[in-house]
């Protein structure tokens, strides 16, 4: 037997604001806040029911962010990879997300890999892998 991997959940200090952003950032949008979570899925996901199985395990990852007191303090055990489509110009793309809030992050990578650790605007790594078309 296999599970779905329903969601991704990430606490944040501002959850909304951090929703918004990541929502921005994958193209995709919130489509439920209040004040305990803010939750974010692509822009084709829809409430309806799934009755299939099949179906039900190729359903889209959604995030959702829930609001903690306490800052971030040390680095993710669990990251987003982010991979451009070798169509798209990845450092511009990697432009765009610092134009937007991301910051660069040094977590010990070499010189010669092939991704860029970058932060969202809470401190939380996510890495921009080589462009890919699979």
């Amino acid at each position: 037997m296999a599970l779905h991997l329903y969601q991704l959940s990430v606490d944040a200090h501002d959850h909304a604001a951090l929703a918004r952003w990541w929502a921005d950032v994958l193209g995709w949008r919130v489509d439920y806040e209040d004040e305990h979570e803010c939750n974010v899925v692509p822009p084709e996901h829809t409430d309806d029911p799934v009755d299939d199985t099949a179906r039900w395990m190729t359903r889209r990852t959604s995030l959702v962010f829930a609001p903690v007191p306490e800052g971030k303090t040390i680095k993710n055990r669990l990251h987003i990879d982010l991979a451009p489509h070798i169509d798209q110009d990845r450092d511009a793309e990697i432009e765009a997300l610092l134009a937007k809030g991301a910051t660069r992050v040094d977590v010990g990578q070499t010189h010669d890999v092939t991704w860029t650790v970058l932060a969202d605007p809470e401190g939380n790594e996510f890495c921009v892998l080589s462009s890919r078309d699979r």
